[in-house]
């Protein structure tokens, strides 16, 4: 095999694992075809088959600045290494847009992030699925504008020190994750807010009680599966949007699902535009029927 060229020092790629890889360097097109040929073959004997993929340029960071680093897999502990070492290369490299997507089918976090992951000023963008949050210390993402965390355990105090660690964060999403009680979204800077589901794993039964404090956002949305008896908005009093299409578990109670939308309503009464989607259209119509009066700024899935 030909010598790649040098500098590069990839970490070894994990053989029948990794689905999805995609590098691209700041301000780069597709070269993909002008890697060595050494390199190219190296990165195909490794991938099990024509369905995995590299979507775009695999390149050496060249100019100490990556543009954006995807890792899409099955996370498997045996390869958790290598997993690191490739996070480990990216973050070298001063990249902006991380995307680790680490799923496994119990639908809960397993890969721990090193804790010099917490302090990149680099970071703009991340997308996080699968990870544990164990930082020592504050967290510094002082450049992070998007952050996405999916099947993460978070708590206030590590909420809390996620915010005050991105003084500039404009985007915030939770998809199903949990160990809060109350989302105290404080900071000035977070715009939109956008939870989707809240289930902890293995637990079926819908205990939890969520409230949530976010003076500044200006838009919401609530969606997908939320395994909760209640989510209370405390004070959301900057909303001009607000997107709402969520479903209650099977079991429970049809009273309480029509008391937790007709809470989200009343308390979104200010809001210019309240959008509520089909997943809701079951309670809607049982409201409805009970004669409940429905604000004018609602507007339906199917309007």
């Amino acid at each position: 095999m030909e010598t790649v060229e040098e500098g590069l020092n990839l970490p070894t790629i994990a053989p029948n694992r990794i689905e999805s890889l995609e590098f691209v360097e700041e301000d780069a097109e597709d070269r993909i075809s002008a890697l060595p040929d050494g390199l190219i073959h190296e990165i195909l004997s490794c991938l099990p088959s024509t369905k995995c993929a590299i979507k775009t340029a695999l390149t050496q960071c060249r100019q100490s600045k990556l543009k954006k680093f995807v890792l899409y897999t099955a996370y498997d502990i045996r390869f958790e290494s290598q997993f690191s070492n490739w996070i480990g290369y990216a973050m070298n490299c001063n990249v902006e847009e991380l995307n680790l997507t680490l799923w496994n089918t119990d639908l809960k976090a397993e890969f721990l992030l090193d804790h010099s992951f917490f302090d990149r000023s680099s970071f703009t963008d991340l997308t996080l699925e699968g990870c544990i949050f164990d930082p020592i210390g504050a967290i510094s993402w002082k450049n992070l504008r998007t952050l996405c965390i999916t099947f993460g355990k978070l708590d206030e105090d590590l909420i809390k020190n996620i915010l005050h660690g991105s003084p500039q964060l404009e985007t915030f999403e939770l998809n199903y994750c949990y160990g809060y009680r109350r989302l105290d979204i404080a900071s000035k800077s977070v715009k939109k807010l956008v939870l989707s589901g809240y289930m902890v794993p293995y637990d079926k039964f819908e205990a939890d009680i969520i409230e949530l404090n976010a003076p500044n956002i200006s838009s919401l949305t609530i969606q997908d599966e939320l395994l909760l008896l209640k989510l209370l908005l405390l004070n959301v009093s900057s909303l001009v949007e607000a997107n709402i299409d969520y479903r209650n578990s099977e079991t429970t109670p049809e009273e309480a699902k029509e008391e937790m939308l007709k809470g989200f309503i009343l308390n979104l009464r200010h809001v210019k535009e309240l959008k509520i989607g089909g997943f809701c259209s079951e309670v809607v119509s049982r409201l409805e029927a009970k004669g409940f009066i429905f604000p004018s700024n609602v507007k339906f899935a199917s309007s």
